[in-house]
């Protein structure tokens, strides 16, 4: 994967080419905003010069970059406000976390000072 400061470069290119004036990415007509059919047929064409077999759409892919901040630690109701969700219940039918994810978790339980030693006797008032 391309590190992230190229694709801002890239988008800084197709700026300085096209100059948009109201859509970063307009419609035909340069007016109005791109419609959801295009992006959808753009998707599907990436994917398949990329050769990929999964069907992928531009809802997976909003569904996938929400998971990902969940899991690189970004909080919940910033990737609320990302997604432009008016409830954190609409966020998290978006954030999906991965099996190894859950795997990596650790118990605050774990913590040696949280571990019962029964030859320790209770504070006072237990």
């Amino acid at each position: 994967m391309a590190a992230p400061h190229i694709y801002a470069e890239q988008l800084r290119s197709y700026w300085k080419l096209a100059r948009p004036r109201t859509w970063l990415f307009p419609g035909a007509d340069g007016i109005h905003l791109i419609n959801k059919g295009t992006i959808g047929r753009i998707c599907r064409a990436a994917c398949k010069r990329a050769g990929l077999r999964k069907i992928v759409s531009p809802h997976a892919l909003r569904h996938s970059f929400a998971t990902h901040l969940l899991e690189a630690g970004t909080s919940v109701r910033v990737i609320q406000v990302l997604l432009g969700h008016g409830s954190l219940r609409t966020t998290a039918t978006y954030t999906h976390v991965a099996p190894a994810t859950l795997g990596n978790v650790r118990s605050p339980l774990d913590d040696p000072l949280c571990a019962y030693d029964s030859e320790t006797p209770d504070p006072p008032g237990y």
